[in-house]
């Protein structure tokens, strides 16, 4: 001891020091019995000023009151699924008729019409009319076409007393055809107006020739796109397509030798691309690219065919995009192939089981390939042969011709691009000779789709419901029932009807299905109709779109929890039943998971090939009460200031009656209950429980009213609000507009927080997940406003049954919670410490205490920090979230999103990879090489001499596909993210998390009668290298290849269409296609097999 310098006895002090400063830090104790004491003074005075200002308890007592005589009735599922069922059946019947009427009136003007090769008829043309040239005069097939707003089509600009006609840009629309087709049709004008005034419902009629017009009603001033272009073509919609033809099963076969460079190959793929937008869900599809050697486009549907769904076709489009030219044609082997898979699945009951076609896309066939179709196709013929003739040589059109015309396919020589539409849209009419010679007029139903034709398309994404936004429709064939032309087949378009699903689903009423219970309709193929669930937008940037998948979303990927697919099966198949689900719901942009138990009840519609399914939760979702008052009593009350309606329901049927269309819902219904409406077709038990709900709620009018006028109402007590069942709402501003910090809450736009067709309000929907009289409180965050929501549940009993009666609540500001939180959380100086061990007195605003309130889902209300209010305290404090997860206080919810997008940051040349290509890296080298080596021998091709594409610069085309310009698009993708729940059987949790060199003590008191906790910890010592932030972000699930590839492939249990037609004895198979007199050249033949040779060896 001596013997230490004072320069150590100094360094010791100094550690001692420090170590006593560490243990006290890490010794540092939050009294639990202090945060306690807060908890429940804040649970006190947040229920006085809760209860006090939303009039809760006065609402429970006037409910109470009228307990003896309300009836509770449990609703039968199996009777309200009948019901809707029948309603919606009924509905589409009604547009059904009107199709046929259609139909029969254009087969009828064809019958009688006498085709004039020089006929002169002005029409009004839809992109024409209203429009003046330089001298004012109007255009020709312009003239003067009287529009209005009209509400009923969405108050576009529309003529309800004329149609008129759309032609693309691609076809002349003062063709002979076109004038004799368009002036057949002006016969369905008269049909258009008395289908619209038998079923006012209606909404687009429509005919669509085949030669390439679209007539449309009401008409409409058609808008080009931004080059001015008329790309609209109705043959390439679905409903056309869908009506034309039968199902089929499609092998595309593509020529890629080397002869097939430049223009060619471009056609070729832009052909091939067309062919697949003319397939559908109920169609088949795979594609083969062919050389010497058999090669399929995408490896893992080798051997198969795949449903043609959005999905598949635009994976095929991707990668055709990727083909390109090498080697020598030998078509034998592919045709083999393609029969194979086509013969397969026929006699494996796969497939589509109806029509089989092979699409072969070649610049010439040289090989001897009618064995081939003598052992897989003669004598029966049931494989049609379609052949694409690529490029302006013809020596080997007599050959491609051939193939066509010998297996009931149809020859087209494509030389341009401008050409491969038109040429495409011939096989559709081939497949339809069968069912129009036999004179079979199947009504067929599209999958749901966006009309994103129409001008006012953006804005309805904005204001609509998302689910909401998608229409089907229904159409029927129109055939020429000329006697003399029926062997041939005549096709002369197709008729159709647009059924918004927003007006289907309407006859399921909302509030017969409770606040978590829903409808929702699936097509045949398991795809989503209509569901609340579905969100067929997303948002790039700052503008929504449809999502590239939209329509083909399956009823598993939205019911989740169905993972043996037993529901999906059973309504596929179109059974009636019933089934249970105990499910992870989510609210709240899915940020706050729900454990339900789901009642679902399903049925087919008939004459369709929908199933309506229906969802009702156990508990209160199955119970409803019903009350009844006098009109007079109700109406008095109805008419409150205070008072609204969901305006999005249908208490009363406006939109029969044009006259009506002026009405609200809230007024409809009071000039109906007046009597001064009574043609109006209105919901009695709807409107008799709406006039109850008035009634029991009016006294909180006065005395909302009362408060304002006889107390002062705290600053940052904005808003109190009710809503019932029924709708009904009853909304007092304490705040005016200009001092009131939430001024969307509760407006026309703040669509989350109203009843609408797709959901109850959010605060009435966590309210009645929670125990009634309890508020529950949650933070919002809207475009950087934030503010306190609090809401609890009102009930009613009878006869041993509580059903819930609705939600009432309370808008607070930040700022007042804030202060009351604050104020209560500081203990004064003078503060009697003697009986409290730990830090005392204890404040929340001292700089080494960090104090949050969170809910029950782990989002903060509170904070030191204005910015983390709304976001999740494991984002924040990640080690006391760690803790209390461990402990039990917080479980943690695996959610799932099948419908999400994902950011895909990649080269656009290697987007389309195949699924199957691990070695795709070294063998992208080796093709780069020997096609480029192939493509400079094929430059001296003697062939090219007279081969005028090869003149083609084909360098736009070659940059465009091999650009490596790096994107960041979104794309369809699943995803998985956590949620968490509190347990509320866990009232306080306190502990110390080791942190390196430093311990952090935190408490965590529950705050009664609510779902809040109040969150106290240690600010000095910093847990971030230890314990990372609990994100709630989503994340991708992957997917190996071989996943990916059994996912794409596999064949979910589907509803075939009930008709097929595939064949007919009388069908004239002689046409088609192509000049009828090509004679093969054998200079140009035997040449071209020279250097055919003279390739093989060089490859």
């Amino acid at each position: 001891m001596e013997g230490r310098t004072p320069g150590a006895q100094t360094l010791l002090g100094i550690l001692g020091f420090f170590l006593l400063w560490i243990t006290a830090q890490a010794q540092m104790k939050i009294p639990p019995e202090t945060v306690q004491q807060w908890a429940s003074v804040i649970s006190v005075q947040l229920r006085e000023v809760s209860t006090k200002y939303s009039g809760s308890l006065l609402l429970q007592k006037k409910l109470k009151d009228v307990e003896p005589i309300v009836k509770i009735v449990e609703l039968n599922g199996d009777d309200l699924v009948k019901d809707y069922s029948d309603e919606i059946e009924r509905m589409l019947g009604s547009k059904m008729k009107s199709v046929k009427r259609l139909a029969e009136s254009a087969e009828d003007a064809d019958l009688y019409h006498e085709y004039n090769a020089t006929l002169e008829f002005d029409y009004y043309n839809a992109m024409l009319i209203n429009t003046a040239d330089d001298d004012g005069n109007p255009v020709e097939l312009g003239g003067d076409f009287p529009l209005e707003e009209n509400e009923h089509f969405n108050n576009l600009l529309v003529n309800t007393q004329q149609s008129n006609i759309q032609v693309p840009t691609n076809v002349y629309n003062k063709d002979p055809n076109i004038l004799n087709a368009i002036y057949n049709s002006e016969a369905l004008n008269d049909v258009f107006i008395g289908n619209f005034q038998k079923d006012p419902t209606l909404t687009w009629q429509f005919f669509g020739s085949s030669t390439g017009f679209f007539r449309i009603y009401p008409g409409i001033k058609w808008t080009p796109d931004a080059n001015g272009v008329a790309a609209f073509d109705c043959r390439n919609r679905n409903w056309y397509i869908q009506a034309a033809t039968s199902p089929k099963d499609i092998i595309i076969m593509v020529d890629i030798s080397g002869s097939m460079k430049g223009l060619k190959m471009t056609i070729a793929k832009h052909t091939i691309n067309t062919i697949l937008d003319t397939l559908g869900e109920n169609d088949f599809v795979n594609v083969i690219a062919y050389t010497d050697y058999v090669r399929y486009v995408e490896p893992c549907f080798k051997g198969t065919l795949v449903q043609a769904d959005l999905d598949n076709r635009e994976h095929f489009k991707l990668l055709v995009d990727e083909l390109h030219v090498k080697g020598e044609a030998k078509i034998k082997n592919a045709m083999k192939e393609s029969f194979k898979i086509l013969n397969e699945a026929r006699a494996n009951g796969q497939g589509s089981m109806c029509n089989q076609a092979i699409m072969l896309i070649t610049d010439g066939a040289m090989e001897d390939f009618e064995s081939v179709f003598q052992e897989f196709n003669w004598p029966e013929r049931r494989v049609r042969v379609f052949t694409y003739l690529i490029g302006r040589e013809m020596t080997f059109a007599q050959n491609t011709k051939w193939i066509a015309c010998n297996n009931k396919g149809y020859y087209t020589h494509i030389s341009t691009l401008a050409d491969v539409q038109e040429n495409v849209m011939e096989y559709l009419h081939v497949l339809s000779r069968p069912m129009v010679i036999n004179h079979d007029h199947d009504i067929i139903w599209t999958e749901a789709y966006m009309d994103t034709v129409l001008p006012n398309t953006k804005e309805l994404f904005a204001t609509k419901a998302q689910s909401l936004l998608l229409m089907t429709s229904v159409a029927m064939p129109v055939f020429s029932k000329k006697k003399e032309t029926l062997s041939h087949g005549i096709l002369l378009g197709v008729v159709g009807s647009d059924i918004p699903l927003m007006e289907v689903m309407k006859l399921a009423p909302r509030y017969m299905l409770g606040a978590h219970g829903y409808a929702f309709l699936i097509t045949n193929n398991g795809y989503i109709l209509a569901h609340p669930d579905l969100r067929p937008l997303y948002k790039d940037g700052k503008k929504l779109k449809p999502k590239p998948n939209y329509n083909s979303v399956d009823l598993s990927e939205v019911e989740w929890e169905d993972t043996e697919e037993l529901l999906r099966t059973a309504m596929v198949k179109g059974e009636t039943g019933k089934s249970s689900l105990n499910v992870r719901a989510s609210v709240d942009k899915g940020k706050r998971p729900l454990y339900l138990i789901n009642d679902y009840f399903y049925t087919n519609i008939d004459e369709t090939p929908f199933s309506f399914g229906m969802v009702l939760t156990k508990g209160h979702g199955r119970l409803m009460f019903m009350g009844n008052v006098s009109v007079e009593e109700g109406l008095h009350d109805l008419t409150s200031p205070d008072l609204s309606i969901a305006s999005e329901w249908t208490y009363c049927e406006t939109d029969i009656d044009p006259a009506h269309r002026k009405y609200s819902q809230l007024q409809a219904a009071i000039r109906y209950l007046l009597g001064k409406e009574p043609d109006l077709e209105c919901d009695e038990v709807l409107l008799q429980q709406t006039l109850f709900d008035a009634v029991v709620t009016a006294p909180l009018e006065a005395y909302w009213n009362a408060l304002m006028l006889n107390d002062r109402v705290e600053p940052g007590i904005e808003t109190a609000f009710l809503g019932t069942r029924a709708g009904l709402m009853r909304i007092i501003r304490y705040a005016g507009v200009e001092s009131r910090v939430a001024k969307k809450f509760l407006t026309p736009s703040d669509k989350d927080n109203l009843f609408t067709m797709d959901h109850f309000p959010l605060w009435y929907r966590l309210a009645v997940e929670n125990t009634p009289g309890s508020f529950f409180y949650y933070p919002v965050m809207d475009k950087g406003v934030q503010f306190v929501i609090a809401t609890t549940s009102v009930t009613v009993s009878s006869e041993g049954k509580t059903a819930m009666a609705g939600a009432i609540g309370l808008q607070l500001s930040l700022d007042w919670f804030e202060k009351k939180i604050w104020d209560i959380t500081k203990q004064p100086s003078d503060t009697d410490c003697s009986n409290i061990e730990g830090v005392c007195p204890l404040n929340c605003d001292s700089f080494d205490l960090n104090c949050y309130v969170v809910d029950n889902n782990g989002f903060i209300l509170l904070s030191k920090e204005r910015g983390e209010v709304g976001q999740f305290f494991g984002e924040i404090d990640g080690s006391v979230m760690a803790s209390l997860i461990k402990m039990g206080m917080y479980k943690k919810v695996s959610l799932f999103d099948y419908q999400a997008m994902c950011k895909n940051s990649h080269h656009h040349a290697s987007s389309a990879r195949p699924l199957l290509s691990p070695f795709y890296g070294l063998a992208a080298i080796l093709k780069w090489l020997f096609s480029n080596a192939l493509m400079f021998l094929l430059d001296f091709n003697l062939c090219g001499l007279w081969h005028s594409d090869y003149f083609v610069d084909a360098k736009a085309g070659y940059h465009t596909s091999h650009k490596q310009k790096k994107v960041e698009a979104l794309q369809p993708c699943d995803t998985s993210y956590p949620g968490f729940m509190y347990d509320y059987s866990i009232k306080e949790a306190n502990s110390l998390i080791k942190c390196g060199r430093c311990q952090k003590m935190f408490v965590v008191q529950q705050i009664p009668n609510s779902n809040l906790v109040l969150v106290v910890t240690q600010a000095d010592c910093d847990c971030s290298r230890q314990y990372g932030p609990i994100l709630l972000n989503p994340k991708e699930i992957k997917y190996n290849a071989t996943v990916k590839c059994n996912r794409m492939k596999s064949q979910k249990v589907r509803r075939r269409p009930e008709s097929c037609h595939s064949y007919h004895p009388k069908e004239n198979a002689k046409e088609c296609g192509g000049a009828a007199n090509i004679f093969l050249s054998l200079f140009l033949f035997s040449s071209s097999l020279l250097f055919s040779s003279l390739l093989h060896c060089w490859t």
